[in-house]
């Protein structure tokens, strides 16, 4: 049973179909799978004569970084370019859907406040009316309506809920001092400057420091880390796990300590700061997305997959010819460029790029992935909770979930219908494994495994929930793996290719809006420059 692989009790997840009600309506939401179909069995498709079009510029992908790369360029008074997108609705992984009571996220749902030296992207949130201004130290002030409304996380443990993530309910005093040694340590690394001035963790992480006391950290995993520094509170590791499944979708001793240290320091201004408030929306980081889209939406053609990109030369003029195929996979288009932005998954370039396909460059094997399912509940009411009150992250600590996030949170709509946002990161040692696990479960068995794990602390949600969708994410963001971060690979990834310039978070070797965001720009300003 599928419950029983992914470490869902099976007294919750079996029971007697006979004493439970029939499963709610929903579907599968997700890719296309003509065109991955395709892809790997690397079919032909050539278009007619009549269906080639010309343009300076070919964006590949309408994630955040293909977003940004076009944003930026019509910002920058560039606009001949076009970007094609598989799905019909841009946006990857920070896409969301909507419904009659609210928007809700498919996937990432926050950013945290920028701090004054990402000013890019300042001014995307500025340029959304997002900003009331600066500080005396010149730091943004985020309108009040975006900042993540209290209250924001609880936790459950044996029976009730608790405010915040650490479960501070039943700590020891050997728990509390691991707890505060380890807030010690993330001071210091906070306060921690390079000769050059740049922090240890800072983000995007190419702004941050690349001596080697730092990077060393890269080559060890966060479970050795804290095994070195002698702590094994399991209410501190659990924490730390969390950080890892949440951001990287996977487990400490598959992090690098580079990578686990980030979560916690690159997001904390100075030492002894809280953590960068969050923004959020209902539709979590599908309003960045929208944004963007409002902005560039006349150079986007959704519903059309680039299925080979082809650098060419002729008299002396080097050129890329991109081949597509549109949703249905019945009718094939060509565009001659002199350049291409490919801001897809890496793990798309030996599938897409031909000379690839003869000679595979070695570094793409290092690009590994973790596997996500997501479903969103549609419920009728909110279940009743012993503790504190109902917020917008609410996680099981007894779970190898995420916990769910609440859509109607920020709006304050407390009372009555709402969709609970399901998280559930696939953490098997093998990722292909993972996503055969992932991709071979239907749409019943991913809803029976949220409604077996949520029951832990609902209940009666069963009989609550009128509706669930799935989304499942095969490639959902890149692991952090010890001696990935700051490997030759990930950064031989990012340099541009016979007229193909790279942008992905995947390049940063850490899925965040923050860093797809900065591969856009990047790779857009390497294309303006020529």
């Amino acid at each position: 049973m599928l419950a029983a692989l992914l470490g869902v009790p099976v007294a919750l997840a079996s029971c007697n179909s006979n004493k439970k009600p029939p499963l709610p309506p929903g579907e599968i939401i997700g890719a296309s799978d003509i065109a991955g179909h395709r892809l790997r069995e690397r079919i032909n498709i050539t278009p007619s004569s009549d269906q080639w079009q010309r343009a300076k510029v070919v964006i590949i992908g309408g994630g955040v970084a293909g977003l940004t790369a076009a944003w930026h360029l019509i910002k920058s008074g560039f606009e001949d370019f076009i970007l094609i997108e598989l799905e019909r609705e841009p946006g990857g992984t920070a896409r969301s859907g909507s419904s009659e009571i609210v928007s809700y996220p498919w996937g990432a749902h926050y950013l945290p406040v920028p701090m004054k030296e990402n000013t890019a992207l300042v001014s995307l949130l500025d340029e959304m009316g997002a900003l009331e201004g600066r500080d005396p130290a010149g730091e943004p002030i985020v309108a009040e309506q975006f900042l993540c409304r209290e209250p924001e996380e609880r936790i459950f443990y044996r029976g009730r809920w608790y405010e915040g993530l650490y479960l501070r309910a039943g700590a020891s005093r050997e728990d509390l001092a691991e707890l505060e040694a380890f807030n010690a340590e993330i001071n210091r690394f906070a306060a921690l400057r390079d000769a050059r001035g740049r922090r240890a963790f800072a983000i995007p992480l190419a702004t941050g420091s690349d001596d080697a006391e730092i990077t060393a950290l890269d080559k060890i995993s966060m479970a050795e880390w804290l095994d070195q520094k002698g702590w094994n509170s399991s209410r501190l590791r659990w924490l730390i796990d969390y950080g890892c499944r949440d951001d990287y979708g996977s487990l400490i001793d598959q992090t690098s300590a580079w990578a686990g240290l980030f979560y916690f320091a690159s997001r904390m201004k100075r030492p002894g700061d809280e953590a960068q408030p969050l923004m959020t929306w209902p539709e979590g980081n599908g309003r960045l997305v929208a944004h963007l889209y409002s902005k560039v939406k006349s150079k986007v053609r959704l519903g059309l997959a680039a299925m080979e990109i082809i650098p060419t030369e002729q008299q002396g003029k080097r050129g890329v010819d991109v081949i597509a195929l549109d949703y249905d996979g019945q009718k094939a288009a060509g565009f001659h460029a002199d350049r291409v932005i490919l801001a897809a998954p890496h793990f798309l370039a030996p599938y897409l790029i031909r000379p690839y396909r003869d000679a595979l460059p070695p570094h793409i094997a290092e690009f590994q992935y973790s596997a996500w399912m997501v479903a969103n509940l549609f419920l009728k009411d909110r279940p009743p909770a012993r503790g504190f009150p109902l917020s917008w992250d609410n996680v099981i600590y007894e779970s190898r979930s995420l916990g769910y996030v609440v859509a109607t949170h920020q709006r304050g709509l407390d009372y009555g219908p709402t969709i609970f946002t399901y998280y559930y990161p696939l953490c098997d040692d093998d990722a292909r494994e993972a996503r055969s696990k992932l991709l071979q479960a239907d749409r019943d068995d991913w809803a029976e495994v949220a409604l077996a794990d949520l029951t832990r602390a609902h209940p009666g949600i069963r009989e609550m929930v009128e509706r669930i969708d799935v989304m499942r994410w095969g490639h959902a963001m890149i692991k952090p793996r010890p001696g990935f971060v700051w490997s030759q690979s990930r950064q031989q990834a990012a340099r541009p290719y016979r007229g193909i310039h790279f942008a992905h978070s995947d390049l940063s070797g850490v899925a965040l809006f923050e860093e797809a965001f900065y591969h856009g720009l990047r790779a857009a300003d390497e294309v303006l420059k020529g």
